[in-house]
């Protein structure tokens, strides 16, 4: 039976003595709609409840909610048991202390999420293996910070953190940890980029840390071993520790207006990269600003200009293709948003050193 995770908004009279009697009210009743609560989460700062629960569907949830207390959530998504735990760190009811009959659960369900990207030169392409070193270091740095390893693969590391303390300071300390390692190892081949944002689990996006998640892998793309941090997590920092944020030249902070700009930057750019006839002149228009003001942005937030902008993110959309080894090179050219297979090599010789059939025969030797 599927497993789903919902979200209450909290008002503000009340208090989590309150969401524990519902959690038992829900539990009396379960039965009746073939649901099983699992666990909850409240917050009582932000003012959210979360709770996991096994149903037949959707509506038999709202159901069972709306019966026992009336509190109908205002977002469910499905989940995978696993992968909340990877997140959250339990998938059951903490072990009740009060002595009463009631488990009142004060835990927040809102993580930090760090998100370490790698990008491997195509020219000397060596294989997945060669992330494994990085790895090894990335997992010793989280396991002293207190980090949970969610998703590993060749493409990055993904990681939960409760502390913006933590977070940050487990960013610092990986960052550290990697550059001696390139620099050891001398592996200059291989780019890291380390992203921090911050959010709750269930939004309006059909999947777990939707949001966060998302905002975490587009803020990767504007960095080259660095650590790109979203204001809300430096003012989370400075607001739980009392003291300045830490300043090095490799952390950049996104500020509010540069997440947004980034995040309708992607949106556009994703949604219309296959057309060869998408321009800069159309990111412009649709994003609401002059040429020189997109311009300003996009250097300043990716460090290139709009057009160098929209065919690295082409070459990065081939790559992943190529990788996959599962259309051909004329195929990949058109699906990246190449006007012709010879304008597509010739763009990713410029990029990369090498010929994508080059590339995508060691892709293959090395599998």
């Amino acid at each position: 039976m599927p497993i789903y995770m919902d979200r209450h908004d909290v008002p503000g009279n009340i208090h989590a003595e309150h969401v524990a009697e519902m959690h038992q009210q829900d539990m009396k009743i379960q039965h009746l709609y073939g649901c099983k609560g699992i666990t909850y989460w409240c917050d009582e700062d932000r003012r959210t409840a979360f709770c996991l629960i096994e149903a037949p569907n959707k509506q038999a949830l709202k159901d069972m909610h709306d019966n026992a207390h009336g509190d109908v959530p205002h977002q469910i998504i499905e989940v995978d048991d696993k992968l909340v735990e990877a997140f959250l760190g339990r998938i059951e009811d903490p072990e009740n202390t009060s002595g009463g009959d009631l488990n009142v659960i004060r835990e927040s369900a809102f993580r930090i999420i760090m998100l370490i990207s790698f990008e491997k030169d195509p020219k000397t392409y060596r294989g997945s293996h060669v992330i494994r070193g990085f790895a090894d270091k990335i997992c010793a740095g989280a396991e002293k910070f207190e980090g949970r390893v969610v998703e590993m693969n060749s493409k990055g590391i993904m990681l939960s953190f409760v502390s913006p303390e933590q977070a940050v300071n487990g960013a610092l300390g990986i960052h550290e940890l990697l550059e001696k390692y390139r620099e050891t190892e001398s592996i200059t081949d291989v780019a890291f980029t380390i992203s921090l944002s911050a959010g709750s689990p269930v939004t309006d996006k059909e999947e777990l840390f939707g949001e966060t998640i998302s905002l975490a892998r587009r803020m990767c793309i504007a960095g080259n071993n660095s650590i790109l941090v979203t204001s809300e997590v430096r003012e989370l920092y400075e607001d739980t520790e009392m003291k300045k944020f830490p300043e090095h030249g490799f952390i950049t902070v996104i500020s509010p207006v540069e997440k947004d700009f980034l995040c309708m930057l992607m949106d556009y750019t994703e949604k219309y990269m296959t057309d060869s006839k998408f321009r800069v002149e159309d990111l412009s228009k649709n994003l609401g600003c002059s040429k020189s003001q997109l311009y300003r942005m996009v250097v300043s937030l990716t460090g290139s200009s709009p057009n160098a902008f929209i065919r690295s993110f082409r070459l990065r959309k081939a790559l992943s293709l190529l990788d996959k080894k599962i259309n051909s090179i004329s195929e990949i050219a058109f699906d990246s948003g190449f006007n012709s297979p010879s304008y597509f090599s010739r763009c990713f010789f410029e990029t990369y050193g090498i010929l994508p059939s080059d590339y995508a025969r060691r892709v293959a030797e090395t599998a």
